[in-house]
Protein backbone atom coordinates (compact mmCIF):
# COMPACT_ATOMS: atom_id res chain seq x y z
CA UNK A 1 0.00 0.00 0.00
CA UNK A 2 1.15 3.45 -0.63
CA UNK A 3 2.57 5.09 2.49
CA UNK A 4 0.81 8.46 3.40
CA UNK A 5 3.10 10.23 5.76
CA UNK A 6 2.78 13.64 4.71
CA UNK A 7 -0.87 13.40 5.96
CA UNK A 8 -2.81 16.56 6.26
CA UNK A 9 -5.94 17.49 8.10
CA UNK A 10 -7.71 16.56 4.89
CA UNK A 11 -6.84 12.93 5.23
CA UNK A 12 -9.55 10.42 7.10
CA UNK A 13 -9.21 7.46 8.57
CA UNK A 14 -11.00 4.57 8.27
CA UNK A 15 -12.92 2.87 11.48
CA UNK A 16 -13.46 -1.04 10.90
CA UNK A 17 -16.31 -0.35 13.53
CA UNK A 18 -17.64 -3.62 15.61
CA UNK A 19 -21.07 -4.27 13.80
CA UNK A 20 -21.83 -6.13 10.05
CA UNK A 21 -24.91 -5.84 8.22
CA UNK A 22 -26.07 -9.96 9.52
CA UNK A 23 -29.37 -9.98 12.08
CA UNK A 24 -26.75 -11.14 15.00
CA UNK A 25 -25.14 -7.87 14.58
CA UNK A 26 -28.27 -5.61 13.69
CA UNK A 27 -29.49 -7.30 17.02
CA UNK A 28 -26.19 -6.11 19.05
CA UNK A 29 -26.34 -2.69 17.05
CA UNK A 30 -29.99 -2.13 18.56
CA UNK A 31 -28.73 -3.23 22.00
CA UNK A 32 -26.08 -0.70 22.02
CA UNK A 33 -28.16 1.68 20.85
CA UNK A 34 -30.74 0.95 23.70
CA UNK A 35 -27.71 0.65 26.48
CA UNK A 36 -26.82 4.14 25.13
CA UNK A 37 -30.24 6.11 25.33
CA UNK A 38 -31.05 4.93 28.85
CA UNK A 39 -27.33 6.07 30.07
CA UNK A 40 -27.87 9.23 28.07
CA UNK A 41 -31.25 9.16 30.41
CA UNK A 42 -29.93 8.06 33.81
CA UNK A 43 -26.97 10.32 33.78
CA UNK A 44 -29.24 13.93 32.65
CA UNK A 45 -32.20 12.43 35.61
CA UNK A 46 -29.32 12.38 37.67
CA UNK A 47 -27.74 15.90 37.37
CA UNK A 48 -31.33 17.23 37.10
CA UNK A 49 -32.38 14.99 40.74
CA UNK A 50 -29.23 16.47 42.21
CA UNK A 51 -29.59 19.80 40.88
CA UNK A 52 -33.23 20.53 41.95
CA UNK A 53 -33.54 18.62 45.29
CA UNK A 54 -32.06 20.68 47.96
CA UNK A 55 -31.53 17.59 49.87
CA UNK A 56 -29.27 16.60 47.47
CA UNK A 57 -27.15 19.28 47.63
CA UNK A 58 -24.29 18.07 49.88
CA UNK A 59 -20.40 17.09 49.09
CA UNK A 60 -21.04 13.32 47.89
CA UNK A 61 -24.16 14.01 45.43
CA UNK A 62 -22.12 16.71 43.66
CA UNK A 63 -19.32 14.83 43.61
CA UNK A 64 -22.21 11.99 41.94
CA UNK A 65 -23.72 14.64 39.62
CA UNK A 66 -19.91 15.35 38.02
CA UNK A 67 -19.38 11.69 37.37
CA UNK A 68 -22.30 11.57 35.73
CA UNK A 69 -21.70 14.42 33.39
CA UNK A 70 -18.94 13.11 32.65
CA UNK A 71 -20.00 9.69 31.64
CA UNK A 72 -22.74 11.30 29.55
CA UNK A 73 -20.08 13.47 27.80
CA UNK A 74 -18.04 10.05 27.64
CA UNK A 75 -20.74 7.89 25.97
CA UNK A 76 -21.49 10.81 23.79
CA UNK A 77 -17.61 10.97 22.70
CA UNK A 78 -18.11 7.54 20.62
CA UNK A 79 -21.19 5.95 19.87
CA UNK A 80 -22.99 8.88 18.01
CA UNK A 81 -20.27 8.74 15.50
CA UNK A 82 -20.29 4.78 15.31
CA UNK A 83 -24.31 4.56 14.90
CA UNK A 84 -23.83 7.12 11.91
CA UNK A 85 -20.96 5.70 10.20
CA UNK A 86 -23.00 2.66 10.92
CA UNK A 87 -26.74 3.42 9.60
CA UNK A 88 -24.95 5.56 6.56
CA UNK A 89 -22.24 3.01 5.30
CA UNK A 90 -19.72 5.30 5.44
CA UNK A 91 -16.67 4.27 7.81
CA UNK A 92 -14.33 7.29 7.58
CA UNK A 93 -13.37 10.03 10.24
CA UNK A 94 -11.38 12.95 9.46
CA UNK A 95 -7.62 13.46 11.03
CA UNK A 96 -9.47 16.25 12.89
CA UNK A 97 -12.22 14.37 13.97
CA UNK A 98 -9.71 11.88 15.25
CA UNK A 99 -7.83 14.02 17.24
CA UNK A 100 -11.35 15.31 18.94
CA UNK A 101 -12.17 11.91 19.98
CA UNK A 102 -8.91 11.14 21.12
CA UNK A 103 -9.14 14.60 23.36
CA UNK A 104 -12.18 14.25 24.37
CA UNK A 105 -12.03 10.34 25.23
CA UNK A 106 -8.88 10.42 26.84
CA UNK A 107 -9.74 13.63 29.10
CA UNK A 108 -13.15 12.45 30.21
CA UNK A 109 -11.11 8.69 31.29
CA UNK A 110 -8.46 10.67 33.26
CA UNK A 111 -11.18 13.10 34.50
CA UNK A 112 -13.03 9.79 35.61
CA UNK A 113 -9.90 8.38 37.39
CA UNK A 114 -9.12 11.53 39.50
CA UNK A 115 -12.66 12.19 40.39
CA UNK A 116 -13.30 8.47 41.85
CA UNK A 117 -10.18 9.39 44.26
CA UNK A 118 -12.18 12.59 45.47
CA UNK A 119 -15.28 10.35 45.99
CA UNK A 120 -13.02 7.70 48.29
CA UNK A 121 -11.35 10.76 50.07
CA UNK A 122 -15.10 11.83 50.32
CA UNK A 123 -15.68 9.02 52.18
CA UNK A 124 -13.47 8.95 54.24
CA UNK A 125 -13.78 12.35 55.58
CA UNK A 126 -16.89 11.83 55.85
CA UNK A 127 -16.68 8.34 58.32
CA UNK A 128 -13.22 8.67 60.16
CA UNK A 129 -13.81 12.48 60.60
CA UNK A 130 -17.16 13.72 60.61
CA UNK A 131 -16.95 16.66 63.07
CA UNK A 132 -14.65 18.21 60.17
CA UNK A 133 -16.28 17.13 57.67
CA UNK A 134 -18.08 20.38 56.80
CA UNK A 135 -14.63 22.60 56.79
CA UNK A 136 -12.75 19.61 54.71
CA UNK A 137 -15.10 19.10 52.51
CA UNK A 138 -16.51 22.45 52.13
CA UNK A 139 -18.52 24.47 49.06
CA UNK A 140 -14.70 26.17 47.98
CA UNK A 141 -12.79 23.05 48.85
CA UNK A 142 -14.59 20.71 46.81
CA UNK A 143 -15.10 23.06 44.04
CA UNK A 144 -10.84 23.35 43.70
CA UNK A 145 -10.65 19.34 44.10
CA UNK A 146 -13.65 19.09 40.68
CA UNK A 147 -11.76 21.83 38.64
CA UNK A 148 -8.61 20.09 39.55
CA UNK A 149 -9.96 16.71 38.31
CA UNK A 150 -11.07 18.67 34.90
CA UNK A 151 -7.52 20.46 34.00
CA UNK A 152 -5.51 17.55 34.87
CA UNK A 153 -7.82 15.54 32.90
CA UNK A 154 -7.89 17.56 29.93
CA UNK A 155 -4.11 18.22 29.88
CA UNK A 156 -3.82 14.47 29.74
CA UNK A 157 -6.08 14.73 26.71
CA UNK A 158 -4.18 16.99 24.88
CA UNK A 159 -0.82 15.13 25.53
CA UNK A 160 -2.72 12.31 23.98
CA UNK A 161 -3.91 13.77 21.28
CA UNK A 162 -0.57 16.17 20.30
CA UNK A 163 1.83 13.10 20.90
CA UNK A 164 -0.30 10.64 18.41
CA UNK A 165 -0.53 13.01 15.78
CA UNK A 166 2.92 13.89 16.22
CA UNK A 167 3.86 10.47 14.53
CA UNK A 168 4.04 10.00 11.05
CA UNK A 169 1.42 7.27 9.58
CA UNK A 170 1.86 4.95 6.67
CA UNK A 171 0.42 1.88 4.85
CA UNK A 172 -3.32 0.80 5.86
CA UNK A 173 -5.60 3.63 6.89
CA UNK A 174 -8.15 1.27 8.52
CA UNK A 175 -8.04 1.48 12.05
CA UNK A 176 -9.37 -1.58 13.59
CA UNK A 177 -12.03 0.07 16.10
CA UNK A 178 -15.18 1.82 16.40
CA UNK A 179 -13.71 5.38 17.22
CA UNK A 180 -10.49 6.51 17.29
CA UNK A 181 -8.39 5.18 20.08
CA UNK A 182 -4.67 6.03 20.65
CA UNK A 183 -3.28 2.53 20.98
CA UNK A 184 -4.88 0.94 17.90
CA UNK A 185 -3.55 4.04 15.85
CA UNK A 186 -0.34 3.69 17.02
CA UNK A 187 0.27 0.22 15.44
CA UNK A 188 0.19 2.32 12.18
CA UNK A 189 2.54 4.71 12.91
CA UNK A 190 5.88 5.02 10.64
CA UNK A 191 8.58 5.80 13.64
CA UNK A 192 9.46 4.37 16.76
CA UNK A 193 6.36 5.16 18.98
CA UNK A 194 8.85 3.55 22.26
CA UNK A 195 9.47 7.12 23.57
CA UNK A 196 5.45 8.07 23.53
CA UNK A 197 4.75 4.13 25.15
CA UNK A 198 7.02 5.23 27.91
CA UNK A 199 4.94 8.19 28.27
CA UNK A 200 1.74 6.64 28.37
CA UNK A 201 3.05 4.64 31.34
CA UNK A 202 3.88 6.87 33.08
CA UNK A 203 0.48 8.67 33.07
CA UNK A 204 -1.38 5.45 33.26
CA UNK A 205 0.87 5.08 36.63
CA UNK A 206 -0.20 8.99 37.29
CA UNK A 207 -3.58 8.57 36.47
CA UNK A 208 -4.74 4.66 37.37
CA UNK A 209 -1.70 3.48 39.70
CA UNK A 210 -1.67 6.41 42.13
CA UNK A 211 -5.16 6.90 42.68
CA UNK A 212 -5.80 2.89 43.12
CA UNK A 213 -3.49 3.10 46.14
CA UNK A 214 -4.95 6.08 47.26
CA UNK A 215 -8.42 4.64 46.70
CA UNK A 216 -7.27 1.40 48.79
CA UNK A 217 -5.39 3.02 51.70
CA UNK A 218 -8.76 5.56 51.92
CA UNK A 219 -11.28 2.08 52.14
CA UNK A 220 -9.08 0.77 54.56
CA UNK A 221 -9.43 3.26 57.05
CA UNK A 222 -13.29 3.49 56.44
CA UNK A 223 -13.61 0.03 56.87
CA UNK A 224 -11.69 -0.21 60.59
CA UNK A 225 -13.70 2.86 61.35
CA UNK A 226 -17.23 0.94 60.10
CA UNK A 227 -16.30 -2.01 61.72
CA UNK A 228 -15.69 0.32 65.19
CA UNK A 229 -19.10 1.61 65.05
CA UNK A 230 -21.58 0.96 67.56
CA UNK A 231 -24.59 1.40 65.67
CA UNK A 232 -25.90 -0.95 63.26
CA UNK A 233 -27.90 1.00 61.13
CA UNK A 234 -25.13 3.86 60.74
CA UNK A 235 -22.78 0.56 60.18
CA UNK A 236 -25.37 -0.72 57.01
CA UNK A 237 -25.62 2.87 55.50
CA UNK A 238 -21.84 3.66 55.44
CA UNK A 239 -21.44 -0.08 53.71
CA UNK A 240 -23.68 0.59 51.10
CA UNK A 241 -22.57 3.98 50.29
CA UNK A 242 -18.83 2.87 50.31
CA UNK A 243 -19.82 -0.46 48.02
CA UNK A 244 -21.46 1.45 45.53
CA UNK A 245 -18.64 2.93 44.91
CA UNK A 246 -16.00 0.20 45.18
CA UNK A 247 -18.25 -1.34 42.54
CA UNK A 248 -17.47 1.64 40.23
CA UNK A 249 -13.78 1.84 41.16
CA UNK A 250 -13.64 -1.57 40.56
CA UNK A 251 -15.26 -1.64 36.71
CA UNK A 252 -13.50 1.24 35.59
CA UNK A 253 -9.85 1.03 37.07
CA UNK A 254 -9.79 -3.32 35.86
CA UNK A 255 -10.65 -2.04 32.40
CA UNK A 256 -8.68 0.80 32.59
CA UNK A 257 -5.93 -1.03 34.17
CA UNK A 258 -6.25 -3.99 30.79
CA UNK A 259 -6.31 -1.89 27.83
CA UNK A 260 -3.74 1.02 28.62
CA UNK A 261 -0.98 -0.52 31.11
CA UNK A 262 0.17 -2.98 27.99
CA UNK A 263 2.50 -2.21 25.80
CA UNK A 264 1.08 -1.66 22.42
CA UNK A 265 2.67 -5.23 20.79
CA UNK A 266 0.33 -6.67 23.26
CA UNK A 267 -3.15 -5.23 22.13
CA UNK A 268 -5.40 -7.60 20.64
CA UNK A 269 -8.13 -5.47 18.40
CA UNK A 270 -10.93 -7.73 19.52
CA UNK A 271 -9.71 -7.70 23.09
CA UNK A 272 -9.05 -4.15 23.08
CA UNK A 273 -12.84 -3.27 21.34
CA UNK A 274 -14.87 -5.23 24.02
CA UNK A 275 -13.15 -4.27 27.11
CA UNK A 276 -13.66 -0.28 25.16
CA UNK A 277 -17.42 -1.22 24.82
CA UNK A 278 -17.47 -2.36 28.56
CA UNK A 279 -16.08 0.74 29.99
CA UNK A 280 -17.18 3.49 27.38
CA UNK A 281 -20.61 1.78 26.77
CA UNK A 282 -21.95 0.01 29.80
CA UNK A 283 -19.94 1.71 32.86
CA UNK A 284 -21.80 4.54 31.73
CA UNK A 285 -25.45 3.23 32.15
CA UNK A 286 -24.18 0.96 35.08
CA UNK A 287 -23.27 3.91 37.72
CA UNK A 288 -26.29 5.01 38.25
CA UNK A 289 -27.82 2.24 38.87
CA UNK A 290 -25.51 0.63 41.07
CA UNK A 291 -25.50 4.82 42.88
CA UNK A 292 -29.49 4.96 42.42
CA UNK A 293 -31.10 1.38 43.57
CA UNK A 294 -29.27 1.31 46.08
CA UNK A 295 -29.57 4.96 47.32
CA UNK A 296 -33.12 5.83 49.42
CA UNK A 297 -32.11 9.77 49.01
CA UNK A 298 -32.11 9.49 45.17
CA UNK A 299 -35.13 7.09 44.97
CA UNK A 300 -36.74 9.61 47.53
CA UNK A 301 -35.74 12.74 45.45
CA UNK A 302 -37.25 10.77 42.05
CA UNK A 303 -40.52 10.29 43.22
CA UNK A 304 -40.87 13.98 45.19
CA UNK A 305 -39.75 15.37 41.16
CA UNK A 306 -42.54 12.51 39.68
CA UNK A 307 -45.17 13.54 42.38
CA UNK A 308 -44.62 17.01 41.45
CA UNK A 309 -45.09 16.09 38.00
CA UNK A 310 -48.35 15.01 38.52
CA UNK A 311 -49.65 17.52 40.75
CA UNK A 312 -48.40 19.85 37.83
Amino acid sequence: MMAWENQTFDSEFILLGIFDHSPTHIFLFSLVLGIFTVALIENTTMIFLIYLDTQLHTPMYFLLSQLSLMDLMLICTTVPKMAFNYLSGRTTISVTGCATQIFFYASLLSCECFLLTVMAYDRYVAICHPLRYPSLMSLKVRGLMVASCWILGSSDGVIDAAATFSFSYCGSREIAHFFCDFPSLLSHACNDTSTFETLLFICCIVMIVIPVVIIIVSYTRVLLAVIRMGSGEGRHKAFTTCSSHLMVVGMYYGAALFVYIRPTSDHSPTQDKMVSIFYTIFTPMLNPLIYSLRNKEVTRAFMKVLGKGKSG
